[in-house]
């Protein structure tokens, strides 16, 4: 088994059943895990791993841009699983490009709420399950977008994930004493998922790959291995870390 140190340990996934979120869950269920999947409207692939691995997949439908409904769907996750060991918060979306002018009050607080407030509300009620647990890690989804300002129209999405990478480092901080460790992937060209499907053209698509030293697109299997790694990491040294996975365009 490639990730051995997390059999039997218990995760929650938030957006678990889409792009990089499903290939997560299906990574960490792979390696022994029971795992929480969180949803908003993919209903039909959080079913499916229900259909593969039975018992040990625990689908939970949330909006998280509701504080109440995000605590509601961590004691569910920690109350089914009894307990929780790993924290992966995924969920986030562009929703939309729009530049600087276009961005209004409602849109900012929107991106904000989906891509940072989220985080943090599922990060503050999973915090007193994970103390319980010796071997408690949490990975937080930035972006290579939150180190380099992101494309055209992508303006408060890169400041929700650009805080992110701060909140993991200040995360890492608080929560040392605890014993939970807390880093962060930053991907970059991950195709094959919704996000860029959406909002990426095969145009736009073509000059970032050009500008990748690897000359290739990411799949959402490169960031899930990453995920799986820092998660595995409980026991190790490496702690408020932000791993960049984008085959070589380092910007810090």
């Amino acid at each position: 088994m490639i990730y051995e140190k997390l059999n039997g340990k218990k995760a929650l996934v938030t957006a678990g059943a889409q792009g990089i979120g499903l290939a997560i869950s299906r990574q960490l269920l792979a390696a022994g895990c029971q795992v929480a999947v969180h949803y908003f409207q993919s209903d039909h692939a959080a079913r499916e791993l229900v259909e593969t691995y039975g018992s040990r997949v625990v689908p939970i439908q949330a909006d998280l841009t509701d504080a109440a409904s995000a605590e509601a769907m961590v004691n569910q996750a920690a109350e089914s699983l009894d307990g929780l060991d790993l924290l992966i918060n995924n969920a986030g979306s562009l929703v939309e490009r729009r530049s600087l002018d276009a961005c209004q009050p409602d849109f900012v607080r929107q991106v904000l709420d989906l891509n940072l407030e989220s985080a943090i509300q599922v990060t503050r009620s999973c915090v007193p399950y994970l103390r319980q647990s010796p071997t408690a890690s949490i990975v937080n989804l930035a972006s290579l977008a939150g180190r380099k300002g992101g494309h055209a129209g992508s303006l408060i999405y890169s400041t929700a994930k650009g805080a992110l990478i701060t909140f993991t480092r200040a995360l890492a901080n608080e929560l040392g004493p605890d014993g939970i460790r807390v880093n962060a992937v930053a991907p970059g060209l991950i195709l094959g998922t919704s996000f860029h499907n959406t909002h990426t053209s095969e145009a736009s698509a073509r000059e970032t790959i050009a500008g990748i030293p690897l000359q290739q697109a990411g799949t959402p299997d490169d960031v899930a291995r990453a995920v799986c790694f820092l998660a595995s990491e409980y026991d190790g040294f490496i702690h408020g870390v932000t791993l960049d996975i984008n085959g070589g365009c380092y910007a810090a």
